[in-house]
């Protein structure tokens, strides 16, 4: 296993554990639709985000997987992240963020479903924003930045 993952890089971390916890279950539930996306026969199109699968359904079907393939690989990336090299932490948040402000952004904004139906993910991007904003926050704030190396509160 030492070949595939380098050691742990923890103990460099500055930042709050609780960041590090919120991309542990961030990765999870990465990794959850994604198995959904690319082991449920529709993909999750249908039956979950209720989206009409109208002429062309394996195209979209394909698409769903695809994406799942990639929620489930970005997933395992955040939770190894989480567990091993918290230093990296404020990075995949950071990442998360961008991404998540883009889903909310095309999702609400510039490229909104026909009609009023939103899927899940739309709901769930929208909520996260603010969240991970919050715990990358933490995440940058170093626990020991308001004490000098003596001790003394700076």
């Amino acid at each position: 296993m030492s070949a595939l993952l380098p050691g742990p890089t923890n103990a460099g971390y500055r930042g709050s554990p609780a960041a590090a916890w919120f991309l542990l279950l961030l990765g999870i539930g990465w990794v959850g639709p994604g198995l959904i996306h690319v082991f449920l026969p529709d993909g999750g199109a249908g039956v979950i985000a209720g989206i009409d699968l109208g002429d062309n359904p394996r195209a979209l079907i394909g698409a769903f997987a695809w994406a799942g393939s990639t929620q489930i690989a970005h997933g395992l990336t955040m939770i190894a992240i989480a567990l091993r090299y918290r230093p990296l932490v404020p990075l995949l948040l950071a990442i998360s963020l961008i991404e998540r402000s883009l889903l909310t952004l095309t999702g609400w904004v510039t490229k909104p479903p026909i009609g009023s139906h939103h899927p899940p993910e739309h709901y769930g991007s929208a909520i996260l924003v603010p969240l991970i904003g919050l715990f990358l926050w933490l995440a940058l704030r170093h626990k020991d930045s308001r004490t000098t190396p003596t001790g003394a509160r700076s």
